[in-house]
């Protein structure tokens, strides 16, 4: 018992001089970035253990316009959960309000404190950090509920349409005027 405890010691202190030296003595949440990338790798995991559990099979192949929707999809759900206002309740006990950034989109600030709760800041209001996750919630969508999933990915590329539009219409206003 005695060599385990010694082991562990060994083990937090290379590990708390690494982050110092990686992060030069900054406030970054490597162990926050450890625990979401162990997190995600259950989260496949766990998906993996039900489609062989279940025997759902797997598609034979996505074609590329379903790949392509769901792309679109998965780029307005990301921008939706990190930037719209209507959801910044969820994003609020990890971020502070800073203004906005665009049409219909905030800007918001990580809020500084325990890795943890950095890293679920930076993962919340990051479009491009949150696409892994909602792309892998799609693909696992097309195997469990292929039906479901292709409702949803087509609402949100519409959407995503839809903004474009909005775009070019101002655009198109701002420059007959």
């Amino acid at each position: 018992m005695a060599e385990l405890t010694a082991l562990k010691e060994r083990v937090t202190r290379s590990w708390r001089r690494q982050q110092q030296e990686y992060a030069h003595g900054e406030n970054f949440p490597l162990g926050g970035y450890t625990a979401a990338m162990s997190l995600y790798g259950g989260v496949v995991a766990a998906l993996t253990a039900a489609v062989r559990l279940s025997g759902t099979p797997l598609p034979d192949r996505i074609s590329p316009w379903e790949t392509a929707l769901t792309a679109v999809a998965t780029h307005k759900l990301s921008r939706i959960i990190a930037k719209d206002p209507v959801t910044s309740p969820l994003r609020a006990p990890f971020t502070t309000f800073e203004g906005t950034s665009g049409p219909a989109e905030l800007a918001e600030d990580v809020r500084s404190g325990s890795g943890r709760k950095k890293t679920i800041g930076e993962l919340v209001s990051c479009p491009f950090c949150l696409g892994m996750w909602v792309s892998t919630g799609f693909t696992a969508g097309h195997v469990f509920a292929p039906r479901a999933t292709r409702l949803a990915v087509t609402t949100l590329a519409a959407l995503a349409g839809s903004d474009f539009l909005q775009f070019a219409y101002a655009y198109a206003e701002q420059k007959a005027g």
